[in-house]
């Protein structure tokens, strides 16, 4: 059973003072529901996702008590893909026809942090400063840099780039361009890393309703097809985020096995992918995130940073929202905020940060702790 998206819904990202994440989940949910031109009581079932804020099957006291399925999904910062993968399968196994993925969250301001206990590690990973996320991502991109020839500017450059949409998306939190030098001379916080080549805990919510692709017509002119989702976990030996230690010899990571399986599920290559949403938690992410997808060789993004490949004009355009850089990252909705921009994308309604040529295949990919991704693959 093929699967379509017929309805996409956000609620901005940011900081929205006096609105709880809930409500900013209803808000992206009814944006949907209207995108799709479905009442609530049509959708049989959903998943709802969140780390920070309610937990999203109370949301049915706002949107209709109908007595649908509803189920409350926790993957990390994958939470939203992971939304979004259980109604793709929930639809493709014929078990239902249409239903919704939402996600939303409040997180507190300042860095995200964890409780080692309560994620199966030692006391003594938070002792050594392991559980501040920034740590472990300022030692991972240090290692690949020094690996593969990555230099301080390509880094420069992804922060750049981005700003630069965020700041002409009108959902986006961090709406302000910065320029090379606000960034290269911007504090340092876990070197490589500077201030502005990370993302921020945020709020914000967003919403898709999918149905059978043999029906998306009866709803919607303009359906987005999505070809594949998958979510795949680590193996033994890949350095992710909550390793506890380094193995002697090193395994692909699950972004090249959710890639891989994506792929083949959709019948496509990375040459076939004409935008792309890569997960950018800091700068070194989304440079890593291009090889480990498929897009590059390792050490081959000092050139296409360079030569403007990951712009909107560029040969692979990469996180044309501004990605987790200037939207921030709420847990729940970051997953399905990047489908919602391919989305946008592939239907010609991305404004002044469209992509030309008339795209027709997408793709999204997200990473979340304790070191597992989601890919998904979309067509028109």
């Amino acid at each position: 059973m093929d699967v379509a998206i017929i309805g996409i819904g956000i609620h901005p990202f940011g900081r929205t003072e006096g609105v709880t994440g809930l409500e900013q989940g209803v808000v992206a949910a009814r944006k949907a529901l209207s995108d799709a031109s479905v009442d609530w009581p049509d959708i049989e079932f959903a998943y709802g996702g969140t780390s920070a804020a309610e937990k999203p099957d109370t949301m049915v006291s706002k949107m209709g008590l109908t007595g649908l399925q509803f189920i409350n999904v926790s993957n990390g910062c994958a939470t939203g893909g992971s939304a979004l993968q259980s109604a793709y399968m929930a639809i493709k196994s014929g078990m239902f026809d249409i239903g919704m993925a939402v996600g939303f969250d409040k997180h507190p301001r300042g860095a995200f942090t964890i409780d080692p206990e309560a994620s199966g590690l030692g006391k003594w990973y938070g002792d050594v400063g392991m559980a501040l996320t920034p740590q472990f991502f300022g030692m991972k991109i240090q290692r690949y840099m020094h690996e593969y020839g990555i230099t301080e500017d390509t880094l420069t450059r992804v922060a750049v780039k981005n700003f630069k949409y965020g700041a002409m998306n009108e959902n986006a939190w961090r709406r302000e361009a910065f320029s090379y030098d606000d960034v290269a001379n911007s504090p340092m916080v876990c070197a490589p890393l500077r201030k502005y080549m990370f993302c921020s805990p945020a709020e914000g919510g967003c919403a898709m309703i999918l149905c059978r692709a043999d029906k998306a017509k009866q709803y919607t002119s303009n359906p987005i097809f999505l070809n594949s989702a998958v979510v795949k976990t680590r193996n033994f030996g890949s350095f992710e985020v909550f390793s506890q230690n380094q193995a002697l010899e090193r395994a692909e990571s699950p972004t090249v096995k959710a890639s891989t399986a994506a792929f083949e599920m959709a019948g496509v290559g990375p040459e076939d992918i004409q935008v792309a949403q890569l997960q950018d938690t800091e700068s070194g992410a989304e440079i890593m995130h291009m090889s480990e997808n498929g897009f590059c060789a390792d050490g081959d993004q000092e050139k296409w940073l360079a030569e403007g490949w990951t712009e909107i004009n560029g040969r692979l355009p990469v996180n044309t929202d501004g990605g987790c850089l200037a939207n921030g990252e709420p847990v729940g909705a970051s997953g399905l905020r990047q489908v919602y921009e391919v989305a946008l994308q592939l239907r010609g309604e991305a404004g002044a940060r469209q992509v030309p040529n008339n795209p027709k295949v997408g793709y999204t990919h997200v990473y979340g702790a304790p070191g597992l991704s989601g890919v998904t693959i979309m067509s028109r």
